[in-house]
């Protein structure tokens, strides 16, 4: 409020400096033209000699009423043209109003109002009328004032880069406003401008700085930075009945707008949020790492990592969920060390207004780019090795002299340009070697064994002899030497057809289980997946679906089938264990089988027990799940047996 003031006074003092010549010029003309046209003789140095005496007059100012009626509106024109500014006049003052809410409001001298009950040489019904107009003026002073206010306070950066542009269209508006006045001003200096005329001009302002003054009150009540201005003006824009007034929001929110979707821009295009004023409608959560998904089971780091705040603008409302998936998706990629920006071809400044909503299109595009490129990552670019047996599998069940190593090498180089492989800068020394005989043969020819009591399998194929060669560099050769990559080379081979093994029986392990139909649902749908939110939630269906084929969502289920593991696992220990113990006492050989035969009847017996009872368990379950059905049924035959 100190500020306001200072500022107030400045203002003030600029505008008084020319205040007498404009009163004195404008009374001679304005009673010229009064005098002529109520046929009266022009008395106009009497008229001037008493106002300059008044004007120089330093003590306190006479009541507007003790003036004519003319003289009157002339002094109500000149208060009146301060008061478009903001600063106070000699009959009309600014009341500042401070509370929950501050607020201010021009008022009339009461001075005015005590004419009307001068029975002298005054009309009356006309200064009624002068101090009528005065106050219908008003309501431009005030907003003229509070938007005058908000862009003094506004312009620093400190308030939010949308409230910082929505000041600098503020800005632009008043000074339009305030040529309006200064050619007020003018007109009233020649003697042109009546009170009634002055309340003709103000009209075409007053519907758009009330409406905006509407916003700037909510605003700054409300402490609104980005989203919520953005909100502020769209509605007030929807309530505008004047097409001039609407109109006028519209630019201001497109010019306030401007900010805020260069802050979309890069979240979009690049998956980055700049908000240094945390004024977009998505958050970030710093404290979340993507380390955190190692221990953290409820995978907070996809879901809260970067959330949607409550204010959202309204024309980004039916597209923010889009929107936050599209920077999600180009953030993973970074953590990845991939290069996520849309490229340049797909990219589009963002724009709102329109009847063709550009700027939907482009977020639908940057959206389609990002979902791509992270499926892609996640299905494709996995472990190159694993990529590289995928490709290469029918040259690597080549026999050894049909393997092409050219053929061979290339397929490497696409495995490792396609994966996380591409972002090691020593991908490219990587080479392809394969031994013409097995590894036990390479063996013994390096520990000087007799190699000819080792024969190398007729069937010998890649899958047994490949290994990686790698192109080491001085430095590193001197720690790396030909022999320790030979070393290396041996160890890479047995792991790599051990790798091979395990696969073939993960793949024959799969063929053969319940889960496996599941599966191949989950991997069927994955081909047509456009998004990471649809792998997850296919992903998840997976998940679920096994869930309920391991019985694993039937508490009574799963109770009896843990009964059922824990006598199996008895049985297993006490065979261990009786088989040591049975080895010690040999010699008691009849004792021993009666024995074990009791003991392996009794693990018969509570096993048979529990299997029957749970078979009226999964009879009940399979009410809510119906393939428990023939489960149950081979169950309650087995018992019956």
């Amino acid at each position: 409020m100190v500020a306001d003031d200072c500022l107030q006074r400045v203002k003030a003092k600029q505008w008084n400096q020319s205040r007498a010549l404009r009163l004195l010029v404008g009374t001679k003309i304005g009673l010229a033209a009064s005098t002529r046209k109520r046929g009266q003789a022009p008395n106009l140095l009497i008229q001037s000699g008493f106002l300059q005496n008044r004007l120089a007059n330093s003590g306190v100012e006479q009541a507007i009423g003790c003036y004519d009626t003319p003289v009157q509106e002339l002094i109500v024109i000149d208060d009146l043209l301060s008061a478009l500014v903001g600063i106070e006049g000699r009959y009309i003052s600014i009341k500042r109003f401070h509370g929950k809410e501050d607020s201010l409001a021009f008022q009339v001298d009461p001075s005015m109002d005590l004419a009307l009950q001068a029975n002298c040489y005054i009309d009356a019904s006309k200064v009624f009328l002068l101090r009528e107009q005065a106050k219908s003026i008003f309501p431009l002073c005030e907003c003229f004032l509070l938007i005058d206010q908000f862009v003094e306070s506004s312009s620093q950066f400190k308030k939010g880069l949308v409230n910082h542009a929505f000041a600098a269209a503020l800005r632009a508006l008043l000074l339009d406003y305030q040529t309006m006045v200064a050619q007020l001003e003018h007109q009233f200096r020649l003697g042109r401008l009546s009170l009634q005329g002055l309340w003709f001009y103000c009209q075409p302002m007053m519907g758009s700085m009330c409406a905006l003054a509407v916003v700037i009150q909510q605003a700054s009540a409300k402490h609104f930075v980005g989203s919520g201005v953005l909100n502020l003006l769209q509605s007030q824009e929807a309530m505008a009945g004047d097409n001039s007034v609407r109109s006028l929001l519209e630019k201001m929110t497109e010019c306030a707008s401007n900010a805020y979707l260069s802050i979309l821009e890069r979240w979009v295009y690049e998956g980055i949020i700049d908000d240094p004023y945390g004024e977009f409608f998505i958050a970030e959560n710093r404290s979340l790492k993507k380390e955190s998904l190692i221990q953290d089971s409820t995978a907070k780091y996809w879901s809260q990592r970067y959330s949607l705040k409550e204010t959202i603008p309204g024309f980004l409302a039916n597209i923010a969920a889009t929107i936050l998936t599209t920077g999600k998706y180009l953030n993973v990629m970074r953590e990845c060390g991939h290069n996520v920006q849309v490229p340049i071809s797909e990219r589009s400044k963002l724009t709102i207004f329109g009847s063709n909503h550009h700027y939907l299109e482009c977020i639908k595009a940057a959206h389609e780019y990002a979902s791509k490129g992270l499926v892609s990552l996640i299905m494709d670019k996995g472990d190159f090795l694993v990529h590289f047996m995928d490709i290469a599998r029918e040259e690597l069940n080549k026999k050894v002299h049909e393997i092409s190593v050219e053929k061979l090498q290339s397929l490497l180089d696409l495995a490792l340009r396609t994966t996380a492989a591409a972002a090691d800068p020593r991908h490219e020394d990587l080479t392809c070697c394969v031994d013409r005989t097995s590894l036990l043969t390479t063996l013994g020819m390096q520990k000087d064994l007799n190699s000819n009591s080792i024969e190398d399998p007729v069937s010998i194929t890649g899958l047994e002899t490949f290994s990686l060669g790698y192109k080491v560099q001085w430095p590193l050769s001197i720690v790396i030497s030909k022999k320790a990559l030979s070393k290396y080379q041996l160890i890479f081979r047995f792991l790599f057809h051990c790798k091979h093994v395990e696969r073939q029986l993960c793949g024959a392990w799969q063929i053969h289980q319940v889960l496996e139909p599941n599966w191949h649902v989950m991997h069927d749908r994955l081909q047509s997946t456009r998004s990471v939110d649809e792998v997850i939630q296919h992903h998840d269906f997976f998940l679920d679906k096994c869930l309920r084929g391991c019985l694993l969502l039937l508490p009574d289920v799963l109770k009896k089938m843990e009964k059922l593991k824990s006598v199996c696992l008895q049985y297993a220990e006490w065979l261990i264990s009786s088989s040591i113990h049975i080895n010690s006492q040999s010699q008691k050989t009849m004792i021993r089988d009666t024995t074990v035969t009791e003991s392996i009847f009794n693990f018969e017996r509570e096993f048979n027990s529990e299997l029957q009872s749970l078979g009226p368990v999964l009879s009940k379950g399979s009410q809510a799940e119906p393939y428990l059905t023939h489960l149950s049924q081979w169950i309650l035959g087995v018992s019956k047996e």
